[in-house]
């Protein structure tokens, strides 16, 4: 992977990596967590919504492959997909965990990599495979959306201020683009040359972004997959214990 792609190949991924793909001739990326056996657990809008973030991932939509393809619990956002569904023919991508702090910034795009650490592939697997039981809350395009749900499986870190801007380094490039424009406004008048204006600019940007990475944020903790369904109020509908039922059910669907 380099600077300017983290274009991967299907034979490179593993159980517990953390892809996405673009939509829309790349104006947005999707995600979700590897979780083996040709299948991504990944998080969108519930069925109803009118945003193309759902499209495709139906529970009624017909895979020719796999018959748990578009697998979620009644009202939860969090699909099984196989890897197929999951790409739409797009391209594959890998989201890069513990880059340098050079490195983040360099990355022209967000939503791209962090500086936080992965945790170890069979946390990773247990929490998407969990989630895709227990629900991950309501979907939110700036606080919680398909990036902080893989995030989120990655490292086990949770925001704890859900008014501001989520996990996600995808949102925080939307946000940050307009405010460091508006911050670097009033410079003009100090900074005659647009070459001044545009660089400044742009470091700005690459500044907004690194201070809301989950790497480097002070109000993010870390919380066990299980404590996070019960404090939050993400349990779904599946009244399983999740010891049994629950772990029943995930070794059937990855296989």
């Amino acid at each position: 992977m380099g600077l300017l792609t983290n274009r991967v190949e299907r034979n490179e991924i593993k159980p517990g990596d953390h892809i996405y793909t673009y939509r829309a001739v790349f104006a947005y990326s999707h995600h979700g967590i590897f979780v083996g056996g040709s299948k991504v657990v990944h998080f969108t809008r519930v069925e109803g919504s009118s945003t193309s973030d759902r499209e495709a991932y139906s529970p009624d939509a017909q895979c020719r492959t796999f018959p748990d393809c578009g697998f979620r619990q009644p009202n939860s956002g969090v699909v099984l997909s196989c890897l197929d569904c999951f790409l739409r023919n797009g391209s594959l991508y890998s989201f890069e965990y513990g880059v340098s702090p050079s490195l983040f910034i360099a990355k022209v795009r967000g939503g791209t990599c962090t500086t936080a650490a992965s945790d170890l592939a069979e946390a990773v697997v247990h929490r998407a495979m969990y989630l895709l039981q227990n629900g991950f809350g309501n979907y939110d395009v700036f606080q919680n959306n398909c990036e902080d749900f893989a995030l989120y499986c990655k490292t086990g870190l949770l925001t704890i201020d859900r008014l501001g801007v989520g996990r996600s380094g995808q949102a925080s490039s939307v946000i940050g683009a307009p405010l460091a424009a508006l911050l670097s406004t009033p410079l003009k008048l100090l900074m005659p040359s647009p070459v001044g204006v545009a660089t400044l600019t742009a470091g700005m940007y690459c500044m907004s972004r690194y201070a809301t990475d989950i790497g480097v944020r002070t109000d993010v903790i870390k919380i066990d997959v299980e404590d996070l369904a019960v404090n939050l109020g993400w349990l779904g509908n599946n009244t399983e214990d999740p010891a049994s039922g629950a772990a029943n059910s995930n070794s059937q669907l990855i296989r």
